[in-house]
């Protein structure tokens, strides 16, 4: 293993406010890491400080000479006027290579993260596209280290799903900030969490997600176990001092001394596991027992000329736990709006139970005054607010979501964009609800707040519709899936695991038929011989019958061969590359010659 990037005593605060100090971490080429850790904590700081778009406040960075650093921030921005074509070929300005070069860097580039109009408009694509655009920008460069802020934003699940692919073949190492569990758990083989809970500020662990949650629970029990010993003999200290001991000897100096470091010691370690707490989330259910709370029937919605979805049929009762998934576009947020009764169907009927309270969440968080107070946002009528009947002064309502005392008259415009989602769910669970539609809650959300959202939602009574792009949340919360395939289709599982298998299979079956079909067309294509043709024999009779099968394994293994092209693997190294080009091209000989005979034989049989 080669070290890349050293960080040595990293500290950076924000005025008063201290978000991370003394944080030692080293990087090498091996390294495949998952940065987590609360919100507020630093992790976007400290990717800026190692990709140099910020300074640290003290210590110091150390790179290896001539490291490739890629650096892919939260937000994609593009040049105005840029097409696709120019963003990626722009990274590229300042390379050592003539302008065919480049050319051809960028095509593959484009090709392998699936653009097909090089020319088309940066500004006019899609969130999802827009990030994959900004990806490949990075990864034309070659970067022997990638700094990846929240890579999953703006990505559907499919687009999740093609990330995790293509970083589980990455020929770099990489630093990633997500708090997408199943992605972590996929992506990574190494997990460092920044919080205060840990003495030098953060926890490394080799190993998956899975490995850190096992390896954590047991620092902090082990934590935890080391307060109550140590509080046990700073009871026992503070007992002999009160008997009235004085120093008037060297031992009575020094274990003075030693009770009072006892002292600062235990005060460190309760401020660290009290740094282990998390969010309360409580949903107010309204205690409907009504068995049906709405039912949708036949329903069909278009957009424009296009159709979302037909014949969608479900019903929502207490209980019941509907996540929803579908690509980008696909009819999501149109299906919520025909739900909550913002928007009526084309065709089809919904029936909702009589004065039906329905809570919604919502993704862009269109309903926050950002002018307002956190004061303000959380208790509009004063300082007190109510809470399931009974009355609750704001600041320990704002300590509920982990606001200080000192973020009360802040206005929402400074918060960050977890702490905007907190203040949402926080008004939210002051609304009885029967349905609760939650469109992409976890949002900016920190891991230990989406595990208790997640155990507020399992406990809810009442139904509940679940928009979320992270599967651990899905498979552990709903009880039922509906997904939407953006061509009008809708199908419900059992699970994400079985949406996903069911996707797969449903891909590898259109890819045959595609391959039949285009064998198909090539014989009736096929001009019949001008010469009385020779009767197959007996072997040449087995050879036909079995040649469309000859033929779709030749074709499989020639689209293998092409696969590993786009192998960052393989381009980056040019003999394997050479190997891979011969055997691509004695592939297409062999299909192209199987073909050929397939002709023969077929004209011969007639």
């Amino acid at each position: 293993m080669s070290l890349l990037l050293n960080c040595q005593s990293l500290s950076k605060s924000f005025g008063v406010r201290s978000l991370f100090k003394n944080i030692s971490l080293s990087l090498d080429d091996a390294d495949r890491t998952g940065l987590i850790g609360p919100n507020g904590s630093g992790k976007s700081t400290l990717l800026k400080i190692m990709a140099g778009q910020e300074h640290a406040d003290g210590g110091e960075i150390t790179t290896r000479r001539n490291l490739r650093l890629g650096y892919l921030p939260q937000a994609d921005r593009f040049a105005a006027g840029s097409t696709v074509q120019s963003v990626v070929l722009e990274a590229l300005h300042g390379e050592a290579l003539d302008d065919h070069a480049k050319d051809v860097k960028v095509q593959i580039q484009l090709g392998r993260m699936g653009f097909e109009e090089p020319a088309k408009a940066a500004e006019s694509l899609s969130g999802g596209w827009r990030k994959r655009l900004a990806l490949a920008r990075e990864l034309v460069c070659e970067p022997d280290l990638l700094l990846l802020d929240e890579p999953t934003n703006h990505l559907d699940l499919e687009g999740i799903l093609w990330l995790e692919k293509l970083l589980a073949n990455a020929n770099f190492a990489f630093l990633l900030v997500s708090h997408d569990r199943y992605f972590l758990e996929a992506a990574t083989n190494r997990i460092v969490e920044l919080n205060a809970t840990y003495p030098d500020g953060f926890l490394s662990i080799n190993g998956t997600y899975s490995d850190f949650l096992d390896k954590r629970e047991e620092f902090l029990v082990a934590q935890s176990a080391q307060q109550r010993a140590l509080a046990s003999k700073v009871r026992r200290e503070v007992e002999w001092l009160r008997r009235g001991a004085k120093a008037r000897t060297t031992k009575a100096k020094g274990r003075i001394q030693q009770a009072g470091q006892m002292m600062e010691d235990l005060a460190e370690l309760k401020v660290r596991n009290a740094d282990a707490g998390s969010v309360q989330v409580d949903f107010a259910a309204t205690g409907r027992q009504t068995r049906k709370l709405l039912t949708a029937k036949d329903v069909s919605k278009t957009l424009g000329e296009r159709l979302l979805f037909e014949h969608l049929n479900l019903v929502l009762s207490p209980g019941m736990r509907l996540g929803l998934l579908g690509p980008n576009g696909s009819g999501k947020s149109t299906l919520i709006k025909l739900l909550a009764k913002k928007a009526e169907p084309d065709s089809g009927k919904i029936w909702r139970a009589d004065d039906l309270k329905v809570v919604i969440f919502d993704q862009g968080r269109q309903h926050l005054d950002l002018s307002l107070t956190l004061r303000q946002a959380l208790s509009p009528s004063g300082d007190s607010m109510i809470y399931r009947g009974q009355p609750m002064h704001v600041s320990g309502w704002a300590k509920r979501f982990l606001f200080k005392q000192e973020q009360l008259d802040m206005p929402l415009s400074s918060l960050s964009g977890g702490e905007q989602s907190r203040v949402l769910i926080a008004n939210m669970m002051t609304l009885p609800a029967d349905l609760l539609i939650l469109d992409e809650p976890t949002n900016d959300l920190d891991i230990p707040s989406l595990e208790v959202l997640e155990e507020s939602l399992a406990d809810f009574p009442g139904a509940l519709m679940l928009v979320t792009h992270d599967r651990f949340m899905l498979d552990r919360i709903s009880t039922e899936i509906l997904a939407l395939d953006g061509k009008g289709g809708c199908r419900t599982f059992a699970s994400v695991i079985q949406w996903q298998t069911s996707t797969e299979d449903a891909e590898a079956a259109t890819a045959k038929e595609q391959k039949a079909a285009r064998l198909a067309a090539t014989l009736q294509s096929a001009a019949p011989t001008s010469l009385a043709p020779k009767r197959l024999t007996w072997n040449e009779q087995r050879e036909l019958e079995k040649m469309e099968e000859v033929i779709l394994q030749a074709e499989e293994h020639l689209h293998a061969q092409q696969k590993l092209m786009e192998d960052p693997k393989v381009l980056a190294d040019h003999m394997k590359l050479r190997d891979v080009c011969k055997q691509v091209d004695e592939a297409q000989v062999r299909v192209q010659s199987l073909y050929d005979r397939w002709q023969m034989l077929e004209a011969r049989k007639k």
